[in-house]
């Protein structure tokens, strides 16, 4: 054997090694999870049991799941991208994440609690007209969460086929709906107990996981931020703009729209998500649901700093170039960082904490996944199926069946879209997702809690005036054509400038449930409003 062929086979060697190891993490956590999920899927006997865990959770685990249930694929994979590529304007993305949970705290937490059952419809239908108000809402969760559950499919494909060298589309495609299947398979076994048990390993792996990489991105530089940052300047091609605003949404008037744009849908959104929503009927109080929302405020702040470290080291010691080369959007950074911070693509100390980081990432998006199925498969049968489709005549029993039927075809979809949007960032589809959440379900919930003289009318326009103008708005913008990272390349079809619709769906979602309201014929029922009001602000009645 001549020494170049030598070199080579130890090299393929090398890497057949670092994916063994790779592999044989993903599947500890994979085997490690299902088990928690059949065993927690044995003590779910009751709808109660399904939906919302029991309500036995306490307000620190419940913080926990929540935190593993928001820090998605975006948050790590896609802002770290963000940030390594655009510096101080992808940290400003961050920042939205983290400020929207004010909103939820203050406005949406206590009263959900307290006023509903098992979704966000049963708020809506306690003193509206139940059946329209339960299709409109139900048609919006579950188109919020085929758009975040699109995130998580990119995510997926593009980090494992990172970690596994996978240059074929059938390989990528093959890889998204292994994760579809994987998500499918705990909510139908587990449902809420099973995922939040995984949320809450995962949260913990991945603080764990971001926490170590940033000691060591700090170690790199003897802990000096200034050397940090200025590293990821000199090695960004954009010297000292690349620490100022403007490098992404500061060069010219549209862009600095849609920045306003993004941070409405963020802030706005986070409130008006179907998964998050959900879990705050999974503790037995309102006091505990509070508590859960200051945890996750806590852990989730902790978290985002991280990304600071995660990001511009990724841009200093990885360097935007390789990041690119990698993955256009920026997906891949932080487990190239790890591989750096572990001592380079070719030792085995990058290999190791690579695939540590790769895991933690894939553990991220497989909690997340089946967060947001089980939140969709919920309300699909619990809203539409029993309460529109059978007018309240289902049994537990078959909406339970349904509730997993729905999981597997709202799987399939997303398996489905998953396969043609890997170009684009998995940040950016997560904020499409909190603009249609800020459009569409806010408005109604808010006015549903806090007007009197709301009606079922108002709540209808505002649902789909929101869900429909969101949409529009996505589908005629540059996301999906007119650019090189657009969905579809091309073609050219983008009339609306934005990339994020917030600015102007979410202004429209209100003004549209205010106008129907003042326009309607319908007398409000001040009796139930009252009602709801007392169990809103004290949890008398609550479930």
């Amino acid at each position: 054997m001549t020494g170049h062929a030598t070199m080579t086979y130890l090299a393929e060697s090398e890497a057949s090694d670092h994916r063994t190891l790779i592999l044989s993490l993903f599947s500890l956590f994979v085997v490690s999870t299902l088990a928690i999920t059949v065993w927690a899927g044995r003590k779910s006997k009751s709808a109660t049991d399904f939906y919302a865990g029991g309500r036995s959770f306490t307000g620190f685990q419940n913080g926990l799941a929540i935190s593993g249930d928001y820090m998605s694929a975006a948050s790590f994979l896609g802002i770290a991208g963000a940030i390594a590529l655009y510096g101080y304007d992808g940290f400003l993305y961050s920042i939205g994440f983290l400020v929207a949970w004010l909103v939820a705290l203050l406005l949406v937490a206590e009263p959900l609690r307290n006023s509903g059952r098992f979704t966000m419809a049963d708020v809506l239908a306690f003193r509206l007209r139940q059946r329209p108000v339960r299709t409109a809402a139900g048609t919006s969760t579950i188109v919020v969460s085929i758009f975040y559950l699109l995130a998580q499919m990119v995510g997926a494909g593009t980090l494992v086929a990172l970690l596994l060298g996978i240059d074929g589309e059938a390989a990528r495609r093959l890889v998204i709906a292994l994760v579809g299947l994987t998500m499918v398979v705990y909510v139908t076994i587990g449902g809420m107990k099973g995922t939040t048990w995984v949320q809450m390993i995962k949260a913990v792996l991945l603080i764990s996981g971001t926490l170590l990489v940033t000691i060591l991105v700090l170690n790199e530089f003897d802990w000096n931020v200034s050397t940090l940052l200025g590293a990821a300047a000199d090695s960004s091609g954009h010297g000292d703009a690349f620490l100022e605003p403007g490098l992404r949404y500061g060069k010219d008037g549209t862009s600095k729209l849609d920045f306003i744009s993004l941070g409405l849908a963020l802030v706005l959104g986070t409130a008006g998500l179907p998964h998050i929503l959900v879990r705050f009927y999974t503790v037995p109080t309102a006091r505990a649901a509070r508590t859960s929302v200051n945890w996750a405020i806590g852990i989730i702040g902790a978290f985002y700093l991280m990304t600071i470290a995660l990001g511009f080291g990724a841009a200093a010691m990885v360097g935007p170039d390789r990041i690119t080369e990698s993955n256009p959007a920026g997906n891949t950074a932080a487990p190239l960082l790890a591989e750096a911070v572990g001592g380079g693509p070719d030792s085995t100390g990058g290999a190791i904490l690579l695939a540590v980081i790769s895991a933690v990432a894939f553990a991220t998006i497989l909690a997340v996944v089946a967060g947001l199925t089980l939140a969709s498969s919920v309300s699909f049968a619990h809203d539409l199926w029993t309460n529109v489709i059978r007018k309240g005549k289902a049994g537990e029993k078959e909406e339970l069946a349904v509730a997993k039927l729905a999981a597997v075809g709202i799987g399939a979809v997303a398996i489905v879209l998953g396969i043609f949007a890997d170009r684009l960032n998995t940040a950016a589809l997560v904020a499409l997702a909190f603009a249609v959440a800020a459009s569409a379900n806010l408005p109604t919930m808010l006015y549903s809690l806090f007007w009197k003289r709301f009606t079922t009318q108002g709540a209808l326009w505002s649902i789909y005036g929101g869900l429909t103008s969101s949409v529009l708005l996505v589908v005629f913008s540059p996301v999906v054509s007119g650019e090189e990272k657009s969905l579809f390349t091309g073609v050219d079809f983008a009339w609306f400038p934005l990339e994020n619709p917030g600015l102007v769906s979410i202004p429209l979602g209100f003004l549209l449930g205010w106008i129907a309201t003042l326009l309607s014929k319908e007398e409000p029922d001040v009796k139930k409003y009252a009602e709801l009001e007392v169990r809103s602000l004290t949890g008398a009645g609550a479930h």
